[in-house]
């Protein structure tokens, strides 16, 4: 398999990264997720997929997702998660409360750390399982 984009050779180097790093680029794997599953799940136009991509990416969300599926964590992936959330951020969200933010953040933290790390079947896990709450929570 080609590498389209490098990730780093050993998990020393993530483990030394910011927590705010791993959400960083976490938000972005996500986001990236989300668009893909709904682009293979419906016919929706371009607009309409950004409206319905909003349910899955924003803050108050991936909060819930993250009080939903924190049980199912190890260990290590909750101190990730607490590592994220409890990172010192200046940022103010406007469509959010603050820890809703910090609580998305978190989570942000986790996928940003599993992709990095190239956990990558775990990685799958975790958002199908962001996937399988947000749609129980949909048909509610």
């Amino acid at each position: 398999m080609i590498e389209i984009i490098k990730r780093p050779e050993n998990i020393s180097e993530v483990n030394t990264m910011s927590p705010l790093t791993w959400a960083y680029i976490g938000d972005s794997v996500y986001e990236l997720y989300i668009r893909q599953y709904l682009v293979n799940t419906t016919k929706l136009k371009p607009h309409k997929l950004h409206m319905e991509a909003i349910k899955y990416v924003r803050a108050g969300a991936q909060a819930n997702i993250l009080e939903e599926i924190e049980e199912s964590l190890t260990n290590q992936e909750q101190e990730i998660v607490k590592r994220g959330r409890n990172a010192e951020n200046h940022h103010l969200p406007k469509n959010a409360t603050i820890q809703e933010y910090m609580y998305s953040t978190g989570l942000e933290a986790l996928i940003g750390y599993l992709y990095l790390s190239k956990q990558d079947k775990r990685l799958k896990e975790i958002l199908e399982l962001c996937i399988d709450k947000i749609n129980k929570e949909k048909s509610i």
